[in-house]
């Protein structure tokens, strides 16, 4: 526990972010009961701007990690708090990096420093400790790895359970590390929508609190703390282009959302930055979907490769990252897991920093936007690794 008593959270509700209807954050929801639209949590913006102030975040400790965004977080007690010390991540300037590909102010946003290795710790730390806070006690997740790690890791804190649907392809290293955590463990099917069809046949019967990506409403609020990260680190300014590996969307949608309540309290410099959605060829639902011009993803058939994370056919909010994209001015691109590689070890060597197939894939795409133009020579750009490489050396192979 970091503090003692109630928090200064500002929230007020949970919205539909497809019908609009709000709903009361009182209780533990998934989707909208309306419509299933996926819901957001929504904040007193006008009362969080009472403390939520840039001199007021220079006095609080990086130690804190995500919690010194308190305001814009849905836990309302300090003793409910699950903390392993996730956030306050490096956004690195890649400088010799950025020379090598003729980029003045390239960054990376690296991850791979939280709890569990991946970007995953912080929404898992702010599901478990909020579903805590309302009296849930019993998790159930679908997952290809890092976020079934995550949710073993933060539940065994917490002291609830954590019921883990993986695929047969699920790392064996990532399989061992759920294991070791405690957590209650059953191999479902080919792929991550076959473990999410396991799960909800059984949630009912076995009491679960479904945690399926983007069916629950607090995953994306611990994501959205990497983008109020990364513009407080760049002194208040917004990056011009953001590029994310996407498979379920959560960290892509997180930053949008958090950039987008940091523009309402008039806390950021610049415009809202064009986000660039990478997935793999070999599992491009999204990138095929927008160029299409569709406001929804076709399910992938036979999804490969070695980015477990993008392994994802159908991510529950693909509506929602299409529009991001589009609004924005991004784009989305699939890049071959032979470029991976190749990218991986190109950041290895010129950043010194060894990246996650999931965050060597946003370099990759890098090099593509560069070739076709679409990125100025003086933009500031964030490439995102939201994870360490060295749960992957197997697939790698530096």
């Amino acid at each position: 526990m970091l503090m003692k008593g109630p928090t200064r959270s500002t929230l007020i509700a949970l919205k539909c972010t497809r019908c609009g209807v709000t709903y009361p954050p009182d209780k533990a929801m998934n989707v909208c009961p309306r419509c299933g639209g996926v819901l957001y949590p929504v904040y007193d913006l006008e009362k969080a701007r009472e403390s939520f102030t840039r001199s007021e975040l220079a006095r609080r400790h990086w130690s804190l990690g995500i919690w010194r965004y308190e305001e814009l977080l849905p836990v309302g007690d300090w003793s409910y708090v699950v903390f392993l010390g996730e956030g306050s991540t490096p956004l690195l300037h890649a400088a010799r990096l950025g020379e090598k590909l003729g980029l003045r102010n390239l960054y990376i946003k690296d991850e791979s420093l939280n709890p569990t290795g991946t970007f995953k710790a912080r929404g898992m730390a702010v599901a478990v400790s909020r579903l805590w806070e309302l009296g849930v006690r019993r998790l159930g997740l679908p997952s290809a790895g890092n976020a079934a790690a995550a949710l073993a890791a933060y539940a065994s804190r917490a002291g609830v359970e954590a019921h883990i649907f993986i695929p047969r392809s699920t790392p064996e290293s990532m399989v061992a590390e759920v294991r070791g955590y405690g957590a209650r463990l059953e191999v479902a099917g080919e792929t991550i929508a076959d473990a999410a069809r396991r799960l909800d046949e059984v949630a009912s019967e076995r009491g679960l609190f479904v945690m399926t990506t983007m069916r629950e409403p607090y995953r994306v609020e611990g994501k959205k703390t990497m983008g109020l990260e990364i513009v407080e680190q760049l002194g208040w300014r917004t990056p011009d282009v953001v590029v994310y590996p996407t498979g379920g969307g959560t960290g892509l949608l997180g930053i949008w959302k958090g950039l987008g309540e940091l523009s309402a309290m008039g806390l950021i410099e610049g415009s809202m930055p064009r986000m660039v959605v990478v997935q793999s060829s070999g599992c491009a639902p999204v990138v095929e979907a927008y160029r299409r011009g569709s406001d929804h993803v076709e399910p992938w058939p036979s999804p490969h490769t070695i980015a477990a994370g993008l392994r994802v056919p159908k991510p529950y909010a693909d509506y929602l990252i299409l529009d991001v994209i589009r609004r924005s001015g991004g784009t989305a691109i699939a890049v071959d897991d032979s470029e991976i590689v190749a990218a991986a070890k190109e950041m290895a060597r010129y950043v010194g920093l060894l990246p996650c197939p999931e965050g060597a894939a946003t370099l990759a795409a890098l090099k593509r936007l560069i070739d076709e133009g679409w990125v100025d020579r003086d933009e500031t750009i964030v490439l995102l690794n939201t994870g360490t490489g060295l749960k992957y050396l197997d697939v790698l192979h530096l």
